[in-house]
């Protein structure tokens, strides 16, 4: 496929009339919260009364896919609707480039004030670094450049502040004063709200660990910060109510990969984080915007955290602007429709390429103590200023790691290792569990998607050597 061609396949599609007075949007992420880490979806002991709420109400994607099955990539893919290897967010600690288009940006030019509170981890949260929330597209930011747990340091538009109490409420607190100065003033906004939990190490409250007791410690603690993130979400649901915005908010959930391994659930499915396996991508998650669908709804059309921005493009008629290649799509017509059709498959590449330490307690700790004594820290690895620089170009024909094509209900698989290459075809439809290769069966399906395949890991690749920007 010419490049050209691939640029209309990939751009998204945004045809819909915004409406004349578009919503506020409001966009949750909690950190390691597996598929299955949901009472709505068959937990046995694990305690979310207000998800729970929300799957009945609002809209549950039960195909919903994280781009990355680890963080950083997945949070970058919101910000961009890319694919995370396309500027070079290969696994966690990696950043954002500052030549991409944020949904911060766009927003800030539909006239939206946009807000970012908790865990960012795109990059530095130091004021004078060029990929701070502040220089992502947010005016108002209180983040951490990793996760973060019990009485955390979080950076106040880059100045080191100590918070006290559980970082979910802590992380909602934040937000809900944003939505409420904002409402105040009759500004339309954008607020990201990314929680610090339930990533290890696990410490819940008191409270919300003893409702739990029966279980082992860590387990107690683990479900104890779910039951938190859900208290919290509830929180800012709620507030939405109460200052009369609920309707004409849209309200988005979701995690940012799957079930963290032993501890978390995938819902029986292959893999768990860091895995190209459903295990590894399927994530929970809601949505709601009462003024344009009334009634609950489950979605099972193959959905993924790149579709994020085209999306909320298309209903608040925000321009997107220098049109990049976008991975995701638009989900308006899934949403108002009973299709379970997605315009273009998804793709999926885990480079084997390792994370960067980002150890956010030492890092808020030096940052407010160097802060008290009127110093900045100026190391690069803190405040990442060549964040933007375009590396060696990469191979257009080897693509190490491994990928996968989700074209549903069939997933091609593509691991290659030292310039081996193995394939593996599944049906999710009769084979959730991804254990039954058929690629012997499906001959003709197989090349098609295979050439699908290839032709997109070209596309990222080109974009990692800085096509996009020229």
């Amino acid at each position: 496929m010419k490049l050209s061609g691939l640029l209309v396949f990939l751009s998204a599609s945004l045809s819909f009339a915004a409406p004349s007075d578009p919503p506020n949007v409001v966009l949750v992420m909690a950190d390691d919260q597996g598929w299955g880490d949901m009472a709505y979806n068959g937990h046995p002991q694990v305690k979310t009364p207000h998800f729970d709420a929300m799957a009945r109400e609002g809209i549950r994607f039960d195909q919903f896919h994280a781009a990355a099955p680890v963080c950083s990539p997945t949070r970058g893919s919101v910000m961009t609707g890319r694919t995370p290897n396309r500027f070079g967010c290969f696994s966690w600690g990696h950043t954002l480039r500052p030549q991409e288009v944020t949904i911060g940006e766009v927003m800030q030019k539909a006239g939206y004030r946009t807000g970012h509170f908790g865990k960012w981890h795109l990059g530095s949260v130091q004021k004078a670094s060029p990929v701070s929330p502040g220089a992502s597209g947010f005016d108002r930011w209180v983040s951490a450049p990793n996760f973060f747990d019990l009485d955390p340091i979080l950076s106040d538009q880059g100045r080191a502040v100590q918070f006290q109490g559980d970082s979910s409420d802590i992380t909602a607190d934040l937000a809900l004063k944003f939505i409420r100065q904002c409402a105040e003033k009759d500004q339309r906004f954008l607020a990201v709200v990314w929680f610090g939990s339930p990533h290890s190490p696990h410490k819940a409250l008191d409270a919300d660990r003893d409702l739990y007791a029966d279980q082992p410690k860590n387990v107690r603690d683990f479900y104890g910060e779910i039951t938190a993130i859900d208290r919290a979400f509830g929180r800012i649901r709620e507030e939405l109510k109460k200052l009369d915005l609920r309707d004409e908010t849209v309200l988005w959930y979701c995690s940012d990969n799957g079930a963290l391994p032993k501890i978390g659930s995938s819902g029986g499915r292959r893999g768990n984080k860091g895995k190209i396996y459903e295990g590894g991508l399927l994530v929970p998650s809601l949505l709601e915007w009462p003024a344009q669908f009334k009634e609950p709804k489950v979605i099972t059309t193959p959905c993924v955290t790149s579709d994020i921005l085209p999306t909320i493009a298309d209903i608040t008629g925000a321009a997107i602007g220098h049109q990049m290649p976008l991975d995701g799509q638009s989900l308006l017509p899934v949403l108002e429709s009973d299709s379970d059709k997605r315009s273009k498959p998804i793709g999926f590449w885990e480079a084997g390429k390792g994370g960067i330490s980002t150890p956010s307690d030492k890092w808020m700790a030096d940052l407010l103590a160097d802060q008290a004594k009127g110093i900045e820290p100026s190391e690069p690895a803190r405040l990442m200023p060549d964040a933007g620089k375009i590396g060696e170009p990469v191979s257009l024909t080897s693509f190490a790691g491994h990928s996968a094509w989700l074209e549903w209900p069939w997933k091609l698989h593509r691991i290659e290792k030292k310039g081996e290459v193995e394939w593996e075809l599944y049906n999710l439809a009769t084979d959730a569990n991804e254990e039954h290769i058929l690629i012997a069966e499906q001959p003709e399906r197989f090349a098609a998607m295979r050439a699908a395949l290839e032709n997109w890991l070209e596309s990222v690749a080109r974009s990692l050597n800085g096509e996009d920007y020229r």
